[in-house]
């Protein structure tokens, strides 16, 4: 068997283990078990459970259609408000128990981090690599456009403030009695949406032109007209 195929073994024995038992029931023992594999083989291909689950997860966004489509736009200030646009309204829609696992992997994001990280390390980096490119490339497209100022640093440092300002507030609405109220969650979207993309440098003019089309389009049509 190809390194390729034992890998792709692994992974959907992960996913059943994964699905069945949770990530803190789930070890790599039992992985490999399921996989019909010794561990150290594993170990071979995955380092550690968390490295198993943050490989799932990007697969699984891989997957998604609506991203492929948004990611195989060509780089613009309409596909750079679309994935701002995406992104706040993923962690909206798991901020009001929409998708139960994605809060769960969310809670998980976060427990991350006051542990050793590695999960969010590894996520992170899958994330720069999925996304990272297509927001830079639009973001560069957007400054020479004179949609946004150009704002001195490393141009994905802006993507990864975005990500943790919708990501907090999402957390802050996890618990049963969330720790602050926003209001209504359409008008929060639009309300972080904004906020976001004059964090990014895009003029109220621009931010006014391409908001209101990626709001009121289904996820990937609005970058696709302003495009075409």
């Amino acid at each position: 068997m190809t390194s390729d195929l034992r890998r792709q073994l692994i992974l959907g024995a992960a996913k059943r283990c994964f699905a069945r038992n949770g990530y803190a029931g789930t070890t790599t023992k039992s992985v490999a078990a399921a996989a019909a594999i010794s561990e150290g083989l594993l170990f071979k291909h995955f380092p550690s459970k968390a490295a198993l689950y943050a490989e799932i997860l990007a697969e699984e966004c891989e997957a998604d259609p609506e991203l492929a489509h948004l990611l195989g736009q060509e780089p613009s200030t309409a596909t750079l408000v679309e994935l701002v646009r995406g992104m706040v309204g993923h962690f909206v829609n798991i901020a009001n128990g929409s998708d139960e696992d994605e809060a769960q992997r969310l809670r998980f994001m976060a427990a991350s981090h006051l542990e050793d990280g590695e999960f969010a390390r590894l996520l992170y980096g899958k994330i720069a690599d999925l996304i990272g490119p297509t927001f830079v490339a639009s973001l560069t497209r957007a400054i020479a456009a004179g949609d946004a100022t150009e704002i001195a640093g490393e141009p994905l440092n802006l993507f990864w403030f975005a990500h943790h300002t919708v990501l907090t507030a999402a957390l802050t609405r996890l618990p049963a009695a969330p720790c602050l109220e926003y209001g209504d969650a359409s008008v929060l979207e639009r309300q972080l949406c904004q906020f976001i993309l004059r964090g990014i440098g895009l003029g109220e003019a621009v931010i006014a032109t391409h908001l209101d089309h990626a709001l009121s389009a289904s996820p990937g049509q609005s970058a696709a007209r302003e495009s075409a």
